[in-house]
């Protein structure tokens, strides 16, 4: 199994000449061209992983330095049992035994193919499934007998349910944790739904480092596919969040977004 040293998603042998998820126009291959790496590698060069506490029951799971994209990665702990959320390109002994004393974990789960990361090693390592929207099948760069695709949604545990959303993917996808924050509600949303720095407002892109708008359309139905959710907090695969009336905000977003794409303040451009 080989490391795409980019993106940091696994990958079978023998590799393709250039990882197909770094090709597509929503990523990038960098200048000095494809480079693979491995686990041993990265944890030769001293890789480590590191943990906060997102909210009680939730924490997030990076790595010191960042390998790939550097997604923060989310443990949720359920009364049924965890779900490991957008998993880092990178794991080891202390960060699998670590995850394993917040309880069995159910499943490992990514909200789009840029965050596949080292999911089926993660998967292995946990004893667990790996769960892939069916619509975004054709990533998959490793197979494995673990992996359970879906479509629509899929309860991981009581409250604890994916929901594919697409838009950045056809296949990404936002956890639901109705037990969140406090019991007021969690939405776990990978980059597909992006917390701004502004601490107020959400993004939607189909590319973030090539800066490609999504469309009014596709806009309005992904706020409409999740107005039926309760969440007051919504956070990010980067340590980006809403901390509260995330409901709120992404509707408001969602109606500046395809005002802006729509055209309607051309006029102050």
């Amino acid at each position: 199994m080989l490391i795409c040293a980019t993106c940091a998603v696994e990958y079978d042998e023998p590799v393709p000449a250039v990882c197909p998820i770094c090709a597509d126009e929503r990523q990038y291959v960098p200048a000095d061209g494809q480079r693979w790496t491995t686990v041993a590698e990265l944890r030769a060069a001293g890789t480590t992983l590191t943990w906060t506490e997102t909210e009680p029951d939730v924490h997030g799971l990076s790595t010191r330095d960042a390998v790939g994209i550097g997604q923060t990665a989310q443990l949720v702990r359920a009364p049924g049992g965890s779900l490991l959320w957008d998993p880092p390109g990178y794991l080891d002994d202390d960060g699998v035994a670590r995850v394993r004393e917040h309880g069995p974990v159910l499943a490992v789960a990514a909200s789009h193919p840029h965050m596949f990361g080292v999911q089926v090693e993660w998967a292995r390592e946990l004893d667990a499934e790996v769960l892939v929207c069916e619509s975004d099948a054709g990533w998959l760069g490793r197979s494995s007998d673990r992996v359970r695709f879906w479509s629509g949604t899929r309860e991981v545990a009581p409250g604890l349910t994916l929901h594919q959303v697409g838009g950045h993917f056809p296949g990404s996808t936002v956890v639901h944790w109705g037990a969140g924050a406090g019991g007021r509600g969690l939405l776990l949303t990978g980059d597909t739904i992006f917390p701004n720095p502004d601490r107020a407002s959400v993004g939607f892109l189909r590319s973030y480092p090539n800066k490609i708008p999504l469309s009014a359309a596709v806009v309005e139905r992904i706020a409409a596919q999740l107005a039926s959710l309760t969440f007051d907090r919504i956070v990010g695969n980067f340590g980006n969040a809403i901390d509260s009336d995330g409901q709120e905000v992404l509707r408001r977003s969602a109606e500046r977004h395809i005002a802006w794409v729509r055209g309607d303040f051309d006029r102050l451009t």
